[in-house]
């Protein structure tokens, strides 16, 4: 596998002299959520209850703050915030009141640039699946095993949002 000097740590010159002359950057110090823009908000948190996550929370955004962070003049937005069990990263889904949100494609595949799924690790990927497509959702191909270590499928949810599942193996 080609290694990218610019993306690998390792790859860069790395000598004690320039590591002490360096000046210490910012950092990322944790993943706090994933934000999506839904049109229906309770149809999608309710499929993403359905697979295990927890609702954390819903409010109304408006005003100076909303506007200045998103860069849309007049913005309002509901949010609900979900995690999975025992906290961890969050998935922020908004639904604009205002402006009005723009439509994407929702049969996009996982190969169209931009962010295409969020994935959680599962217990039991055949149930989970057997109980989705139950609910009239699909699978964007089958489920795939990945050497004798895991199981995974693309579950497509409301408004096309692409749910990877993965199941580790003993």
């Amino acid at each position: 596998m080609e290694t990218r000097r610019d993306l690998d740590p390792d790859a860069a010159e790395d000598t004690a002299d320039t590591r002490q002359e360096a000046p210490a950057m910012a950092r990322i110090t944790r993943f706090d959520h994933i934000g999506i823009t839904v049109a229906d908000l309770d149809r999608v948190a309710s499929f993403l209850v359905s697979l295990g996550l927890e609702v954390d929370g819903r409010t109304d955004v408006e005003g100076e703050f909303i506007d200045t962070v998103t860069g849309i003049p007049g913005s309002r937005s509901e949010i609900l915030m979900l995690r999975v069990p025992g906290g961890g990263t969050a998935v922020e889904l908004s639904r604009f009141a205002s402006p009005q949100a723009l439509p994407g494609d929702p049969t996009a595949m996982a190969n169209v640039l931009g962010m295409r799924s969020i994935a959680f690790e599962v217990d039991d990927l055949q149930e989970i699946v057997a109980r989705v497509t139950a609910e009239g959702f699909t699978l964007d191909g089958g489920i795939g095993r990945y050497e004798d270590r895991w199981l995974m499928a693309y579950v497509r949810g409301p408004e096309g949002l692409i749910v990877a599942l993965a199941e580790r193996l003993a």
